[in-house]
């Protein structure tokens, strides 16, 4: 079915047949008869696997980005998903940068994007997680804080993540303030969190994932999740997300500053700046690219990282992952788990459980 839609939703820009397919799986995640008529359709076999302490019900999850402000969980947990992963979220809403701003690679099977950390804010993100969360003016005049209460009920049964990035405003010098407050918000509530800064869309922010700022950076999360462990009686698996453009020695020093700093997983990788073989009108467009395009790469750093870790850390995989074929190959490498979104855009819903039933 989606091979008829798709020409349909190709003529709409980019970003606006996004906001409608989102806007449609958050309908339907909302609407009871809809999200089981979804679970029935997009049904996948069951392949339980263990990682950061956590049980997913299977490997393969939705990579940030999809769902920045987590509006639709419930729909897209219905479409076979062992986890979802949503953001990019930032302390203050922000809009990103302006508009064009997405750009498909039809013939590449890739994807350009500049965003920049578009995000309605760690409230509006906070308020989708627990409908109890949305305070009136009244509570919130008098400082009524809900993000402790203890009648939070999960909203799937897939894994969720969170993604957590820096205001565009904020320097790199105090981008360890925003992490932290942002740690500090959400740990009630995600099963793990992702540092973020290897978008190649804000200015500035991969220089974070440098020896000294990484160091820093990590630190002071750290020290806010074992805060946040003492007073919520869990210990919350906290992730980082690499670039696929670090050189072997920045990837090496980035990845010993991770296991110094007791992280618990590795994110490989966010798009790329690289350029190589593309065919697509819109190739020269900037931003991070994705998709088909970003196969090689990815595998490429996938297989260092987990080299250099020699099994210290969980791997997830990001990155060029179009079908069952790739998804296996990253599991086969030693991922342990792997995450889609580009290839969603040119397969359909229907590719979480394609993927999973042809493992």
């Amino acid at each position: 079915m989606y091979s008829k839609i798709r020409p349909l939703l190709f003529r709409l820009k980019p970003e606006r047949a996004h906001a409608l397919t989102l806007r449609a799986l958050r309908l339907a995640g909302e609407f009871t008869p809809a999200r089981k008529l979804l679970e029935l359709i997009y049904k996948a076999p069951a392949k339980p696997v263990q990682a950061f302490g956590l049980t997913f019900k299977n490997p393969l999850g939705l990579a940030a980005g999809y769902d920045k402000d987590g509006v639709a969980i419930r729909g897209l947990s219905a479409l076979g998903f062992g986890h979802i992963e949503i953001g990019t979220i930032t302390p203050r809403p922000q809009a990103g940068n302006p508009q064009p701003r997405v750009f498909r690679l039809v013939e590449d099977e890739g994807i350009i994007n500049r965003m920049g950390f578009p995000s309605r804010g760690s409230e509006f993100a906070l308020a989708q997680l627990n409908p109890a969360l949305r305070v009136s003016p009244i509570e919130r005049i008098l400082g009524f804080d809900m993000r402790r209460n203890k009648f939070f009920t999960r909203l799937s049964d897939a894994m969720l993540g969170i993604n957590l990035g820096k205001n565009k405003d904020t320097p790199n010098e105090q981008a360890a303030y925003d992490y932290v407050a942002l740690t500090d918000v959400f740990a009630p509530y995600a099963d793990y969190l992702t540092i973020n800064i290897s978008s190649p869309n804000t200015a500035g922010l991969r220089q974070l994932q440098e020896r000294s700022a990484l160091e820093t950076l990590l630190r002071h999360i750290h020290q806010q999740r074992l805060i946040s462990a003492a007073y919520h009686e869990k210990q919350l698996p906290i992730l980082v997300k690499l670039a696929p453009d670090l050189s072997d020695a920045e990837l090496d020093d980035a990845l010993d500053v991770i296991l110094r700093a007791g992280m618990d997983g590795v994110i490989v990788t966010n798009t790329t700046l690289a350029r190589d073989g593309l065919h697509s009108p819109a190739s020269n467009e900037s931003g991070g690219l994705s998709g088909a395009p970003l196969r090689a790469r990815s595998e490429a750093i996938l297989q260092k990282t987990i080299r250099r870790l020699n099994g210290a850390l969980p791997v997830v995989s990001a990155g060029g992952v179009m079908n069952a074929q790739d998804a296996r190959r990253r599991l086969e490498m030693g991922a342990a788990l792997v995450q889609i979104y580009s290839g969603m855009v040119y397969a359909g819903p229907a590719l979480a459980k394609k993927i999973l039933t042809n493992f």
